[in-house]
C-alpha cells in the first residue's frame, strides 16, 4: 500500500526515505554483545529530523520490519491524515510497503517522532527519533543539544531486548520498565564544555513507562518551553523535576562548574542516583555568564480565557492491579474483571475498555472544551492529546503552560482546557504504552 497525500505529489520526486529495520547496535557498554533493535536508520535513536518552523515535513516512510507499523509525529499540530495513528487515522503500513507522509511545521519547538502501531513493543524496540522545529531567528545559545532518554529491557547475557512485551505484570503495574538507561543510545552520555557556555538542553522522555526526575549539577539555568511550547517568561530551573513518558522540556543552562570539573544532569541522589549526561568542564568561553535569556518566541495559542460556554468534559481512569474495577464495556459488551484480564485488558476511561466506535466527545471547530481527568488507579498516567494543545487549570482557575501530554499521578485530579481547532479524529491516550495497549485509549473528534 503507498497511500499518496495531495500535498505529497509536488515533492515526490525528492521525498527523503524513512527506512524502518532491524539492525545491530552497541547498546551495551563495551564488552557486552550487540543488540538487535529495530530502528529508523542503522543507529540506535532514529536521524534527528530538523526543519524552520513554517516548512513542511515530508517523508516517505518504508517498512523493512516484520510487523505492520506507522509513524506519529508527537505534539505537532498538523494535518489528521498524516498524525500516523493506526487504525484511527491510516491503516498500518505493511511490511515492504510505504506511506509518505507530508505534514506542517507550524509550531516551533522539541517533538518527536515514534511508531504508532503495537507501540508497546515496536518504541521498545527502538522505533523513535527527534524532531526539531527551528525558530526563524536562533536563540542566543552557544549550543544546542538534544538528549533523548530511554531505557530497555535488556538480557545481559545475551544482550538481547526481552520478548516479554505482553507481561500481564507490566500491562496491570506501571509498564515496561527497563534495566538498561540510555541518553541518545549510550550508556554514558558525554559531551565537552566550556565553563560560562550556555547550553540549549532539549530533553525527551522517550522511554515506555519510565518517569525521570532529573537534577543540574555544575550547570544553572531556565526553563523555557514544555512539550515544545514556550513558556511566556523564563522560569528558573528547579532543584529537581520530572518528565512523564512522552514529554519534554527546553532548558536555557549555563556551565557554572569549575575548569577540570564535571557537570551534570541527572537523579542527583545518593541512594539511588543516576547520570543522564556528564559534561566535562576544560577552559571559559568567557570571563561572567550571561544575563537572563529572552523569552523563545510563542507559538500560535487559540484563546481558551471565556470558559462560560466550553464544552464540559469528564475522563475518569480505573482499573489495573489494586484497583477497583469490578466491570468494563469492552468491544460493547459488559465483561467481568476476570475476562477482561485474561484477555490483557486492564483499564479503562469512563468504564470503556480501549478504542470504541464512538468518540469520547465530538466537538465542533473552534469549540473550546473543559476537561476533568481523574487518576482513580494507584499507578501514573501521562495522558498525551494528538494534533491539539492544552493548559492545566490551577485550583484558582489560572491556566497553566501550553503541554500535549499530563502526567498524573495516584489519586490525583486535574481539569484541562483546550479549542478544538484541528479537524478530524485525535487519540488521547496513556502514553504508558503497555497502558494503552491494555485498555487506555481513546479518541475525540473535531468536525469542520
Amino acid at each position: 500500500m503507498t497511500a499518496l497525500p495531495a500535498a505529497a505529489k509536488r515533492a515526490l520526486a525528492t521525498t527523503p526515505e524513512l527506512v524502518a529495520s532491524a539492525h545491530p547496535v552497541q547498546l551495551l557498554p563495551s564488552g557486552y554483545p550487540e543488540t538487535s533493535i529495530w530502528g529508523y536508520g542503522a543507529q540506535t535513536s532514529g536521524p534527528e529530523i530538523r526543519v524552520k518552523q513554517g516548512a513542511r515535513i515530508s517523508r516517505r516512510f518504508v517498512n523493512q520490519l516484520p510487523q505492520a507499523s506507522s509513524v506519529h509525529w508527537h505534539g505537532l499540530r498538523a494535518e489528521n491524515a498524516m498524525d500516523g495513528v493506526s487504525g484511527l487515522t491510516q491503516e498500518a503500513v505493511s511490511p515492504g510497503n510505504s506511506f509518505d507522509y507530508d505534514l506542517a511545521a507550524e509550531d516551533a519547538g522539541t517533538f518527536w517522532y515514534h511508531s504508532h502501531n503495537r507501540s508497546a513493543e515496536q518504541v521498545a524496540r527502538g522505533l523513535y527519533g527527534a524532531l526539531i522545529v527551528d525558530e526563524p531567528t536562533p536563540p542566543d545559545v552557544d549550543r544546542d543539544v538534544t538528549l533523548m532518554l530511554d531505557d530497555w529491557r535488556v538480557d545481559p547475557k545475551t544482550g538481547q531486548i526481552t520478548q516479554d512485551f505482553g507481561a500481564s505484570h507490566d500491562l496491570s503495574h506501571g509498564g515496561r520498565l527497563g534495566n538498561f538507561i540510555s541518553t541518545n543510545g549510550e550508556a554514558t552520555y558525554r559531551l565537552p564544555v566550556r565553563r560560562h557556555e550556555r547550553l540549549r538542553l532539549r530533553i525527551v522522555n522517550a522511554a515506555n513507562a519510565r518517569l525521570f526526575t532529573l537534577g543540574l549539577q555544575g550547570l544553572d539555568g531556565w526553563l523555557m518551553a514544555y512539550d515544545g511550547m514556550p513558556v511566556t517568561s523564563p522560569e528558573p530551573v528547579p532543584e529537581t523535576f520530572t518528565l512523564g513518558p512522552g514529554q519534554r522540556v527546553d532548558l536555557f543552562v549555563d556551565v557554572i562548574a569549575e575548569d577540570g570539573v564535571e557537570a551534570l544532569l541527572g537523579r542527583i541522589d545518593q541512594s539511588k542516583g543516576y547520570v543522564q549526561a556528564i559534561f566535562p568542564v576544560s577552559g571559559s568561553s568567557s570571563a561572567n555568564r550571561r544575563l537572563v535569556p529572552a523569552p523563545l518566541p510563542l507559538n500560535r495559542a487559540p484563546d481558551m480565557t471565556d470558559l462560560a460556554e466550553a464544552a464540559t468534559l469528564r475522563l475518569e481512569m480505573s482499573g489495573g492491579a489494586m484497583g477497583s474495577m469490578r466491570e468494563a464495556i469492552w468491544n460493547g459488551y459488559s465483561r467481568k474483571a476476570g475476562e477482561l484480564m485474561e484477555n490483557g485488558q486492564f483499564w479503562a476511561f469512563n468504564g470503556l475498555v480501549g478504542m470504541t466506535e464512538t468518540p469520547l466527545a465530538r466537538l465542533s471547530l473552534g469549540q473550546v472544551a473543559r476537561m476533568t481527568v481523574v487518576n482513580d488507579t494507584v499507578f501514573p498516567h501521562a495522558m498525551h492529546l494528538h494534533g491539539m494543545h492544552f493548559r492545566v487549570l490551577a485550583q484558582d482557575g489560572t491556566p497553566g503552560p501550553l503541554r500535549d501530554t499530563l502526567l498524573t499521578l495516584r489519586g490525583e485530579s486535574y481539569e484541562i482546557v483546550f479549542a478544538a481547532d484541528n479537524p478530524g479524529r485525535w487519540a488521547f491516550h496513556c502514553h504508558m504504552l503497555s497502558h494503552a495497549a491494555s485498555g487506555m485509549m481513546t479518541w475525540i473528534e473535531v468536525t469542520a
